[in-house]
């Protein structure tokens, strides 16, 4: 499946080290995942912008593995400070220690030989 419009701009965008979220300049609500238009108002002025890479965490699960498969790892569910709620993973933790409400920092990674936005815990933040 070939990628188009927006959501190509947003993983080309990755590749060269950017991690960029939308918002409507008419509606001053920020969309992710990028959109052709904002879900809800239909708005059609999405501008890509750079968040400020801050949220908290909403909600985690921990996804059990074979450690041969490469052992458990968590998905996260973090409210940006801008307004969207996207899913990841908490990386430099253990998956015990992971709370909700947590604020974390996003930062990107590789997952599967891929560009993906991950978090870590923020320091005060």
């Amino acid at each position: 499946m070939s990628e188009i419009g927006k959501e190509k701009e947003f993983r080309e965008a990755m590749a060269a080290g950017k991690w960029r979220i939308q918002k409507s300049p008419s509606t001053d609500a920020y969309v992710y995942y990028p959109r052709e238009i904002a879900p809800g108002t239909g708005a059609d002025d999405l501008e890509w912008v750079e968040p400020s890479g801050l949220g908290t965490i909403y909600t985690y699960t921990v996804v059990n593995r074979r450690a041969e498969q490469g052992g458990p790892y968590n998905v996260i569910m973090v409210d940006l400070d801008e307004g969207p709620r996207m899913m990841s993973r908490l990386e430099g933790v253990e998956n015990d220690a992971i709370e909700i409400g947590a604020r974390v920092k996003a930062r990107l990674s590789e997952i599967g030989g891929q560009p993906a936005v991950v978090f870590d815990l923020a320091t005060g933040a």
